[in-house]
Parts: structure tokens; sequence; C-alpha cells
């Protein structure tokens, strides 16, 4: 690990997400220190701490290569499986004990796995630490003051001790939700709430590691030598994340984390054939960036990316949560819109356009340049007055933009529907309206 002076996040990193980070560390320790020097440890900490402690390294050893594809391949919101233990230590040790408990596996995690990737850098790492170790001490802060207390004693067949892991795992799971979304969206501006709170998928995961924690802690207590038996569904559940996340890159294209064409097309098949069923709509834009070829040859390639990767963001932001985007190839990206009235379109066509213009984007060197004045044309076409098979409506989409290129460009064009069957030098002849910038 670098020295903390040289980290990226000191240049990189918006000034109101480090003053959140430094504050969310400064609390996680004085509350750390607070707790520990209330409650040194009692006896019930002495034993379930060493005991934890193992098995969540343990756990962390038999997954470290899994963990490792896993966060190479993840984005912003990351679930690791290590909640398992952070719950269970929440229910069984005091407050400053179950905060030291997080803080040693995530520093487990970060010599054994996560130091060796790139989308893992130690300020990130440092700040996930911070989030886990207050929602373990405000799990098991409410448990002390609501008299729950931890579940070390309570009779096996009360009602008490599942009101303790209840409550444990619901404020869990609230304090570390509105941490990390505020990191979030403070670290990249993100305003949707897949990008804040992660995907079904992902809290789904977190509510089946805290439903493990907690059945990991009841038998710790009841039956202690079943919490073996915690190892088989905990490993098979992290590799079957891990083989989605796989399916995911398959149809994702890895320069913009847009789908690919294969992933797009996919998608689009499947939402046309259920418009057809249910006498719906949908529409398909074709977006290309004006005069991209000229953005090469000035800055550079690497320069390019940046743009590919701003304006797809940008569309991405543009259009609806359920919208499908994906990269065409080249500078063309295609979008598809479900359940669309006709009158939308064109305003949700003219938003993506005009949004591209009110980019800025840096080029990431000692210059300090960035590059302005970006534009798209945009070609749309609705089912079913387009036409009725997907290649066609992509076909016409297609050819509205090229009339947009045509027609001066950074403009949105929409095929009218008057489309003959018609052919002129092997071109259809498609009815066009194109509307300026």
């Amino acid at each position: 690990m670098s020295s903390p002076a040289r980290w990226a996040l000191w240049t990189s990193a918006r000034p109101r997400w480090v003053v959140f980070v430094l504050a969310s560390e400064a609390i996680a320790i004085g509350v750390t220190v607070a707790s520990l020097l209330a409650e040194p440890g009692t006896g019930h900490d002495l034993r379930w701490f060493p005991i934890l402690l193992v098995m969540g390294i343990a756990q962390a050893e038999m997954s470290r290569r899994i963990e490792r594809v896993r966060r190479w391949m993840g984005g912003q919101t990351h679930i690791n499986v290590t909640s398992v233990w952070y719950l269970a230590g929440v229910v069984l040790l005091s407050p400053g004990w179950a905060v030291v408990l997080a803080a040693a596996l995530y520093l487990h995690l970060w010599f054994r796995v996560w130091r060796h990737v790139r989308t893992r850098p130690a300020h990130r790492v440092v700040a996930s630490t911070a989030w886990a170790m207050l929602s373990c001490w405000g799990a098991a802060f409410v448990l002390h003051i609501t008299g729950l207390g931890g579940l070390a004693g309570t009779p096996a067949a009360g009602i008490r001790g599942s009101a303790v892991v209840l409550v444990a795992a619901l404020v869990f799971e609230l304090v570390n939700l509105v941490g990390a979304a505020a990191g979030i969206y403070l670290y990249t501006e993100q305003r949707s709430l897949t990008d804040l709170v992660g995907t079904w998928g992902d809290n789904a995961l977190e509510l089946v590691t805290l439903c493990l924690g907690g059945l990991t802690a009841t038998a710790l207590v009841y039956q202690p030598i079943l919490v073996l038996m915690i190892y088989p569904p905990l490993l098979l559940l992290h590799r079957h994340v891990l083989i989605k996340q796989l399916e995911a890159a398959v149809a994702t294209d890895e320069k913009t984390g847009l789908f690919n064409n294969a992933g797009w097309h996919h998608i689009a098949s499947r939402e046309l054939d259920r418009a057809k069923r249910s006498s719906g709509t949908l529409a398909i834009f074709m977006v290309d960036i004006d005069h991209f070829k000229k953005i090469n040859d000035t800055y550079g390639h690497l320069a390019g990316d940046a743009v590919l990767k701003a304006v797809a963001a940008t569309i991405n932001r543009s259009v609806r949560d359920y919208d499908s985007v994906g990269r065409f190839g080249g500078e063309e990206f295609v979008v598809l819109l479900p359940d669309i009235a006709t009158p939308d379109v064109g305003e949700v066509a003219e938003r993506v356009r005009h949004a591209v213009t009110q980019l800025a984007v840096p080029l990431g060197d000692d210059s300090l340049t960035t590059i302005k004045g970006l534009s798209v044309s945009v070609g749309t076409a609705i089912y079913p007055t387009a036409g009725t098979a997907l290649d066609r409506l992509i076909h016409v989409a297609d050819t509205a933009l090229l009339h947009a290129k045509r027609s001066g460009r950074n403009r949105v064009s929409h095929a009218d529907g008057d489309i003959t069957a018609a052919e002129t030098n092997g071109r259809t002849q498609v009815g066009i309206r194109s509307l300026g910038a």
C-alpha cells in the first residue's frame, strides 16, 4: 500500500467526497475508541471475537480468487459476503469489538485480495471500511439502547433472540446503504437509483448474506458444531454471483460499460416480441458522435476513449432506467425505448442531443484541457409505424441518422412512417422529418 499522502484521491476525487470520507473515518475511529474504553471486553467478547475472526479469514482465503475476479469486474456498488461475519459480530460482541472485527476483516481482504486490483484503490477501501465499521457500531448500539442486548444468553426457544438478529440486520443494512449511497453520489454525481444502491441482484445478495450471518450467530450460540455447515452455501453463493457477473460481462462493451451489439440485440428482440404480443410500442434511436475522427486526430485516441465514455454515460442518464443503451460500433450508439408514447420520442431524443452539447470532458493530463463543443446526430424509428422486424427498425433509424448528419449534424431526424417498399439505387425510401439544434 502506498503512503496515504500519495493516494490519487487528493487530486482526482471531489473535495466534498474527501470531506465526507474523512468525517466518516473520524467518527468510526471515535466511536470505536469510546466504546472500547467504556467496555474494554467481556467474557463473551474474548470468546467470540477470535472465533469470528478466524472463521472470517478462513472464508476469505477459500474464496480469495473468486473475490479478486469479482472485484476486477465490479462497478461502483460491490457486495462482498463478509457481511456474514459482521452481523454475527454485531449480535455476539459489544459495540467496540464488533467494529474492530469489521476493520480487521477489511484489512485482511485488502492485503490478500484488493490491493492487487486496479478498480479497488486504497482510498476507496478505507472509505468502505469506515462505512462498514459505522454500520456495525450503529446496529450494536441500537441493540444496546433498546435493551435487546446480544444473542448470547438468550433462551433458545424465546422470541427475543429472533428480534436481536432481525433488528441488527435491519439497522446494519440501513446505515451501510445510506453511507455507501452518499459516498457514491459524492464521488461520481450519479443520480440513478441503481448506481447509488445497486441492482436488485446486489441487494438480494446482501439480504442472503445477512440471513446467513444470523444463522451463523445462532448456530454458534446454540449448536456450535453446526456452524461448519455455513461454509458450503456461502462459497457456492459467492461462485454463483461470479458466474452471473461473467454472463453480464459477455453482453457488455468493455470500453463504455454499455451493452455490446450482441447483448443489446438480445434485449431488443425480447422487448419487440413483448410489444407484438401486447400491441405495445417501442422506439429505437441511432446516435452518432459528430466529427469524432477530428477528436482522435487532434487529441489522440485516449482522449477519444474518454469522449466515448462520457457520451455513453450521458446518453444513459438522459433516458429512463429501463431503457437499454448499447454501443453499436465505433462512435455510434443504439437506444431501445420500450412502452414509449409517440409524442415523447422527440422529447427524449432532444434531451439526449442537448445533454451531450453540455459536456466538458477532461483529458486527464497535466494540461487541464477539456474537450467542449461536442454534439451528436440522432435518428429515430418507432414500432410499428417504421417496421415490425428488428433489423428493419434499426435500418430505418440508421437512415434517419444519416439524414440528420447530411442536414448539418447536431440534430434529430425522425422516420415518420412514410416508408415504401420501392428501392432506388438499393436504398429504401423513408419519409423523414429533421429537427435542427
